[in-house]
């Protein structure tokens, strides 16, 4: 049976993103800390970065906190604001350009487990 679990904003560590310049994540929950099924991270998109295209191995949900940012999917971009979710099915070419002048924020679930990402540029 898996234990209930507070983890405290302070104690997150962010890591850069080796895939991207000015994309940093920090994992809030997975199942190093006992959470059965999903993985929850935070992402901080810095004004002025990119990340490339890619795809992923597993879907990826995500929630806007803060800022505006283009997300790419597949062939069409969309303007994200906070309060906006998006769905990306395994699979799926996407990428994210910020272009203003604050940084982004969103937390992205995922499934537990190896989530291998390929670069396509």
């Amino acid at each position: 049976m898996t234990e209930p679990l507070l983890r405290r904003g302070a104690d997150l560590e962010y890591e850069t993103v080796e895939a991207a310049d000015g994309l940093e994540k920090a994992v809030l929950l997975n199942d190093d800390h006992g959470a059965p099924t999903f993985a929850i991270r935070r992402f901080v998109l810095e004004s002025g970065a990119e990340v490339p295209k890619h795809t992923n191995d597993v879907e990826h949900e995500q929630y806007v906190l803060a800022g505006e940012y283009t997300v790419g999917l597949e062939d069409e971009e969309y303007e994200v604001e906070a309060g906006d979710s998006l769905l990306i099915p395994a699979g799926t070419v996407h990428w994210y350009r910020n272009e203003s002048d604050r940084p982004g924020a969103f937390i992205c679930a995922v499934p537990n487990g190896d989530d291998e990402i390929e670069l396509l540029e």
